[in-house]
């Protein structure tokens, strides 16, 4: 369900993209010479006709633009949630204060209004705790293992969807260059092929190539750009979200195990 949703979302910016592309970028008005009325691809009037001169490739090259910007704005979403209502690190304290003071309603009740993944983690083990700290037949130890398999069951849960559709951005650059890099070497083909041709160099074949060069090169730039800085802010992230709940989770341990007498 989660692949066919990109694939959704890729099939759908590749839509766009080509939209714009054809339809904005190469709209007629954008090649008529207001001098004579007439429609001419090759000579472009205003910007939008000159990047449209940089071939099929520009269209592609919108689309990981768009690819970048759409999981740029779903991971900024998505990780917002994940961190709930309040401060993380504020929100953690109190449930460990919480629950050193025996009071596991109020712990409880406390993650229930945080929401994110760290009270679904907090929430799990102060009612896995709750059920098997009365339990005489468990030694501390095997009472605190079992909060610690609860603890891992859920991380193993919440953790991926910090990291979900990070891969994507990490692809969108590698690819965008590369498509970029694609668009600059047809562009050049031409240019020489109009250098080449013999007789007269025709200045709108010379000029055709160097903007497709030029527009593919700038365009896998931007979406690079884009892409590289995402995925590396969101990494950075994720990894500073994940040491917040790992350090807290090791206090609520050493919390419990004080209770329990046993050693974590």
């Amino acid at each position: 369900m989660k692949n066919l949703t990109n694939v959704i979302i890729i099939l759908a910016c590749l839509a766009a993209a080509y939209l714009v592309f054809y339809f904005v970028l190469g709209a007629p008005g954008n090649f008529t010479n207001p001098e004579t009325g007439e429609v001419d691809f090759h000579v472009p009037q205003n910007a939008l006709g000159m990047i449209f001169t940089g071939g099929p490739l520009v269209g592609l090259l919108i689309a990981c633009i768009l690819l970048a910007i759409t999981y740029v704005v779903e991971r900024m979403l998505s990780i917002g949630k994940a961190q709930g209502a309040g401060n993380m690190h504020t929100f953690g304290k109190k449930i460990v204060d919480l629950v050193e003071k025996g009071q596991f309603d109020a712990a409880v009740k406390e993650c229930d209004s945080q929401r994110g993944s760290l009270a679904n983690v907090l929430r799990a083990a102060i009612e896995r705790f709750r059920s098997v700290e009365a339990d005489a037949k468990l030694t501390p130890e095997q009472k605190l293992a079992e909060v610690q398999r609860v603890i891992d069951e859920n991380m193993n849960l919440e953790t991926p969807l910090l990291e979900k559709n990070l891969v994507i951005l990490s692809t969108v650059a590698s690819v965008s260059t590369m498509i970029g890099l694609l668009g600059t070497t047809v562009g050049m083909i031409r240019s020489f092929q109009a250098l080449g041709a013999g007789g007269t160099v025709s200045a709108q074949s010379l000029s055709v190539g160097i903007s497709e060069a030029l527009y593919n090169t700038a365009g896998g730039l931007v979406a690079a750009v884009i892409a590289i800085v995402a995925f590396n802010f969101f990494t950075t992230k994720v990894d500073n979200f994940t040491y917040t709940m790992d350090e807290t989770i090791l206090d609520l341990m050493e919390t419990l195990a004080v209770r329990t007498g046993g050693k974590v």
